[in-house]
């Protein structure tokens, strides 16, 4: 049989629905890609073990003449951070271990509706808490282009299973850059759409008003697939949107004549390396090539997005995570031995053994800013700060319909570089933070290499609910950079 694991998802369906190759035969084909892979990249924490019956379902279903999904016959990974029925989640922590969800994300339910075959779940940072997967229960995942680096977080594991062929789709959360900045540093179309385009229902929940659900895959296209199937209104998350959801993948159009992109003055610094930018100045010449007029636009206020961010995502941590007690489930300390002097010994005890250090630093971070004395100070004037970044953004689109800049000023750093400097790690989100703080819609597209050969995302930001304008103009870089090197094998 061919080699088909790298091929995309779109090309996969086409296969099954023609009868080139069955459901069990492709998931097969990428099950064993993860048993020859994963040992070395540490990308899924584990399989699903109904996976073949799935398949050999579809399989029968397509001989019955029943009518399939768009996304029939092709496997996908799922971070560990989505609620899968049946199957073990943990968000990456030892405080989860064990939990088995009686009920799946309504994204993941919709997935198994358009026919796709959930695969297994993917490594991530605790409680998505991170920007290079090293904060996980489960160990370091490692960069498919090169071992000795990180592949970005949190949804790293996602991003790495995709181009190391383990899955040809794959789902993330994006809270400050988590899907994205994976993207740009695995070299793979990573989307974050609309917040409340996608409901957060199932989601283990980190920072409810910037958490949003998107996926990984190797071609725009079928990014966009993938986010008409995902996205939608849903009676069980009040704050998705009741907008019609656009067939974007039937739109896309490399064409971008009447079309304007923005380029934030402010992102584009001496910070950026010098491989970077010679990316992302290539790729504006490829926008402009495909017909778009570049404009610079300002926005002023991007040197505050990484303090707010930090303030409002470690606040709504400490709401969320304050329900792991280890009463209910999860991880509990070993209280025979050395039995619990007070109830609050019984929660500091679990609580501590259990949440990892970042995950432990941003509980701290956010308790302390929604204390008593402290939460106008901080949690309330981050607040009213996120609203200026917002007008920022509102103002810029005034002038242009697409934002274009770098990911991140640099490309996948090495494992352990930045793990002893929190801030360090925190100030390579500056380009990606706001994007969530606005609730809006960005990616990245592979766009080149570095001398050293690793990958190098474009970060393209779109006004409210204008994913189809985001999604052509990443098609036109796409057909730009076909030459560009996709994967470590070739």
């Amino acid at each position: 049989m061919e080699n088909i694991i790298y091929k995309n998802a779109i090309d996969l369906n086409a296969d099954f629905i023609s009868g080139k190759h069955t459901a069990v035969e492709i998931t097969q084909a990428f099950l064993d890609q993860i048993e020859k892979e994963n040992k070395t990249i540490n990308a899924f924490v584990r399989t699903n073990d109904k996976a073949l019956k799935v398949a050999a379902q579809q399989d029968a279903d397509k001989l019955a003449g029943k009518d399939l999904g768009p996304l029939a016959g092709v496997p996908i990974g799922i971070k560990e951070m989505f609620c899968t029925e049946g199957l073990e989640t943990t968000a990456c922590s030892n405080l989860l271990k064990g939990f088995v969800p009686p009920y799946s994300a309504t994204v993941v339910k919709k997935l198994e509706t358009a026919g796709a075959i959930i695969i297994g779940k993917c490594n991530q940072d605790e409680f998505a808490m991170g920007s290079s997967n090293e904060n996980s229960c489960y160990g370091d995942v490692k960069n498919p282009w090169n071992i000795e680096h990180v592949p970005g977080g949190s949804s790293g594991g996602s991003a790495a299973a995709v181009v190391a062929g383990m899955s040809p789709i794959t789902m993330g959360t994006d809270t400050g850059g988590s899907i994205r900045q994976p993207a740009h540093f695995c070299g793979v179309v990573g989307v974050k759409p609309t917040y409340g385009r996608v409901s957060r229902y199932g989601i283990i929940a980190f920072a409810s008003s910037l958490d949003q659900a998107g996926p990984f895959s190797k071609t725009v296209k079928e990014s966009a697939l993938v986010c008409e199937v995902i996205s939608g209104q849903d009676p069980m998350d009040g704050t998705t949107s009741s907008l019609p959801v656009p067939e974007w993948s039937k739109n896309i159009s490399a064409d971008l004549k009447g079309m304007k992109v923005g380029l934030p003055k402010e992102y584009f610094s001496d910070a950026i390396e010098a491989d970077v930018k010679e990316a992302v100045d290539k790729s504006i010449e490829w926008v402009k090539a495909a017909g778009a007029e570049i404009v610079e636009v300002s926005l002023p206020n991007t040197h505050l997005s990484i303090p707010v961010y930090y303030l409002v995502a470690t606040s709504e941590a400490s709401s969320n995570l304050s329900r792991y007690d280890g009463v209910r489930y999860g991880q509990r300390s070993d209280f025979e031995a050395n039995p619990p002097k007070d109830l609050a010994d019984f929660y500091s005890r679990n609580r501590g053994e259990g949440f990892g250090e970042e995950v432990k630093r941003r509980i701290m971070l956010g308790t302390y800013a929604l204390s008593s004395g402290y939460f106008d100070a901080y949690y309330k004037k981050a607040c009213q700060v996120r609203r200026v970044l917002k007008n920022d953004f509102e103002e810029a689109f005034k002038k242009c319909d697409v934002l274009l800049s770098p990911v991140a000023t640099t490309p996948a750093f090495k494992i352990n570089e930045k793990t002893s400097d929190p801030l360090a790690m925190y100030l390579n989100d500056i380009y990606t933070t706001s994007t969530n703080l606005a609730g809006l819609p960005g990616m990245s597209v592979p766009c080149g290499m570095t001398k050293s050969g690793l990958p190098i995302g474009l970060q393209l930001t779109a006004s409210h609910f204008e994913e189809q304008k985001m999604f052509n103009v990443a098609q036109a870089v796409e057909d730009a950079a076909d030459q560009v090197k996709r994967w470590p094998n070739g």
